[in-house]
C-alpha cells in the first residue's frame, strides 16, 4: 500500500529521493576522502616508531615525513656525534606531482621518491622482503624498486626501465608493503637520487636510533641541544603538528553531514505533510471503517522510511563511484586502478551507517505528518470532502 502511495505521485517521489541521493552522495564521498586523507597521514607515523627523526627547524612534519625544508648531508656526522645516537641514516624525500586530468590540481601526489644510502633500506621497510627482484647495488646504481601500484599501472617488472626527470633508471626490485605511501613509492640510492632531483649534498631527514636503555627523549634533547637550526622529534611530538587539522577535518566533516541530513529532513516533513494533505479523505474513511490510529501513524512512517530507503541505495552507489572518480582525477592515477580499492576508500560499514542514517531521519521526519494524520477529524473531514 505505502509503495503504491508512493509511485501514484512519482515526480513528487523522485524528486524527494533524489534530493535525499544527493545529501548521501556528499556524505559518502566526503567522507571517504577525508578518511582516507586521514589515515594515509596517520600511517605515516607509523614508521621510524621507535626512532627519532631529525628535520630542518622551518619544515612541516606531516608525522614521520617533512615537507619544505632540506638540511646539508653532512649534518650526519654530527648527529652521529652526539651522546646515545647508536645509527644515523639520511633519506631524502621529494614528491612527485603530474598534471592532473585536464590540468587539475592534484591533492595527493602521483608518487614519492626516496633517496636511502645502499645496505640501509630496512630504516624504511624493516624486514619486509621484496615482492620480486633486489635491491640496488650500489649507493650510484641507476637502479630503482618500485611500490606495487607504479608497476601495476605502467606495467613494471624486473628488469624494466623508467624515465625520472630525464633519467633513465633500470627497476630491479618490486615492493609489496601494505602502505598507501609505499605502495606508490620509487626508492633508490641516496646518491642518485640527489644527483636525478638536483639536490647535491642535501637530504630531508636523519632517522636516529638511539642506543640501548636509552630513552628517545633523551637523545631528541641532546641533538638539538649540540646542533642548532634542527628539530629532533620522537614518535609521540610527530603528530602533534597535524592532530589539531585532523581534528578540525573530522568535526568539520561531522558537521557538513549533519547539516546534509538536516535539510532532508526538511524536504521529507515537506513531501510527508503534502502527501497527508491529499490522503485526508483515506485516512477519514480508515478512520470510520474502525482502523485504530496507529495504523494511519505507521502509514506515514513507512512511507517517509522507504524515501529515505531509496534515496540512501542510490545515493550510495553513487557516492561510491563518485568516490573513486574524485580519487583518479586528483591524483592521476586510473579510474580502472582506483576502483580496484572502491570499498577501501569507502567501507562498506560506512556504507551500512549511511544508509541507516538516511532511513531514520526520513523515518524521524515523518513523526509530525504522522501526528496530523492520526488525529484527523473523521465527522468534519467526511463532511468536507463527501
Amino acid at each position: 500500500m505505502c509503495i503504491r502511495s508512493l509511485f501514484t505521485r512519482r515526480a513528487r517521489t523522485l524528486l524527494c529521493v533524489l534530493g535525499i541521493a544527493f545529501a548521501v552522495v556528499f556524505v559518502v564521498t566526503v567522507g571517504g576522502v577525508t578518511f582516507k586523507y586521514i589515515s594515509v597521514i596517520k600511517e605515516m607515523n607509523v614508521f621510524f616508531s621507535d626512532d627519532v627523526v631529525v628535520v630542518a627547524r622551518n619544515s612541516l612534519v606531516i608525522d614521520a615525513f617533512p615537507i619544505g625544508a632540506f638540511l646539508p648531508e653532512s649534518i650526519v656526522d654530527n648527529v652521529k656525534s652526539v651522546e646515545g645516537v647508536a645509527s644515523a641514516v639520511p633519506l631524502l624525500f621529494v614528491l612527485g606531482q603530474t598534471s592532473g586530468q585536464g590540468g587539475a590540481m592534484q591533492l595527493l601526489p602521483s608518487n614519492v621518491t626516496i633517496g636511502i644510502p645502499a645496505g640501509n633500506w630496512s630504516v624504511l621497510v624493516g624486514s619486509t622482503p621484496l615482492r620480486r627482484g633486489n635491491w640496488p647495488s650500489n649507493d650510484t646504481a641507476r637502479q630503482v624498486v618500485v611500490g606495487l601500484s607504479l608497476a601495476q599501472q605502467y606495467n613494471l617488472t624486473v628488469g624494466s626501465t623508467i624515465k625520472t626527470k630525464g633519467v633513465v633508471m633500470q627497476v630491479v626490485g618490486i615492493l609489496d608493503i601494505n602502505s598507501s605511501l609505499l605502495y606508490r613509492s620509487i626508492i633508490m640510492p641516496l646518491e642518485t637520487a640527489q644527483d636525478v632531483h638536483a639536490y647535491n649534498l642535501l637530504i630531508s631527514m636523519v632517522v636516529t636510533t638511539p642506543q640501548n636503555e636509552i630513552q628517545s627523549d633523551d637523545v631528541a634533547h641532546r641533538i638539538e641541544t649540540a646542533i642548532s637550526d634542527v628539530k629532533a622529534l620522537t614518535q609521540s611530538e610527530r603528530g602533534e603538528t597535524v592532530e589539531p587539522i585532523l581534528n578540525e577535518v573530522a568535526l568539520w566533516n561531522a558537521g557538513l553531514r549533519g547539516m546534509l541530513f538536516f535539510m532532508s529532513m526538511v524536504l521529507v516533513t515537506t513531501v510527508a505533510m503534502i502527501n497527508v494533505s491529499e490522503k485526508r479523505r483515506d485516512f477519514a474513511t480508515l478512520h470510520a471503517i474502525g482502523a485504530p490510529a496507529t495504523s494511519v501513524f505507521r502509514t506515514v512512517l513507512t512511507e517517509t522510511a522507504l524515501l529515505g530507503l531509496f534515496g540512501g541505495l542510490i545515493g550510495a552507489f553513487l557516492g561510491v563511484f563518485t568516490t573513486v572518480w574524485m580519487a583518479s582525477y586528483y591524483t592521476g592515477i586510473p579510474f580502472s586502478l582506483v576502483s580496484g580499492d572502491a570499498f577501501v576508500l569507502v567501507s562498506p560499514l560506512s556504507m551500512l551507517e549511511t544508509v541507516a542514517s538516511a532511513i531514520i531521519v526520513s523515518a524521524v521526519s515523518g513523526i509530525l505528518p504522522a501526528i496530523v494524520a492520526a488525529r484527523t477529524n473523521i465527522a468534519q473531514m467526511l463532511r468536507a470532502e463527501y
